[in-house]
């Protein structure tokens, strides 16, 4: 699983115009599932990306978590995360899991962070739909978590 995470002022997501997820100060969380991942390794991912304190503290040290801001989270599905540049041109996308695995287990995630944050401080767009994603990047600030790495 890899998460991008980029810290940001403002964020929203809009499907076919309209406007499903919107977001101030948060985290806007790109999430890429691929064949091997479980609801154990989302459950790892979801602690650290919570965890991350990655928001200024009064000394200007990044030293904060989502809790300590009072912040949102806005998850959008994003299998491209896996792409597999290494051959030609053209990236493949035989990492990324297909939406038989992948749909359940993002959708078991955002129920996860609802269940930690609240209903309100959790947005996302929607899973497998052409999405407009708009976001103010605070930094810019973006952390890329990758359970190959964190889960060692």
């Amino acid at each position: 699983m890899r998460l991008a995470v980029q810290r940001v002022s403002e964020a929203s997501v809009k499907v076919n115009g309209e406007i499903v997820g919107n977001i101030g100060k948060g985290f806007l969380v790109l999430i890429g599932i691929t064949l091997d991942d479980t609801k154990e390794i989302a459950d790892k991912m979801i602690k650290k990306l919570l965890g991350l304190r990655i928001f200024e503290d009064a000394e200007g040290k990044t030293n904060l978590n989502l809790d300590s801001v009072g912040g949102s989270v806005l998850l959008i599905s994003q299998f491209t995360l896996y792409a597999d540049c290494r051959k030609g041109n053209r990236p493949s996308f035989t990492n990324a899991a297909p939406q038989m695995i992948a749909e359940p287990l993002y959708d078991y995630m955002v129920k996860a962070c609802k269940e930690i944050m609240g209903e309100d401080r959790v947005q996302t767009g929607r899973f497998g739909a052409d999405m407009k994603v708009s976001l103010l990047n605070d930094g810019p600030f973006t952390v890329v978590l990758d359970s190959e790495e964190i889960l060692r």
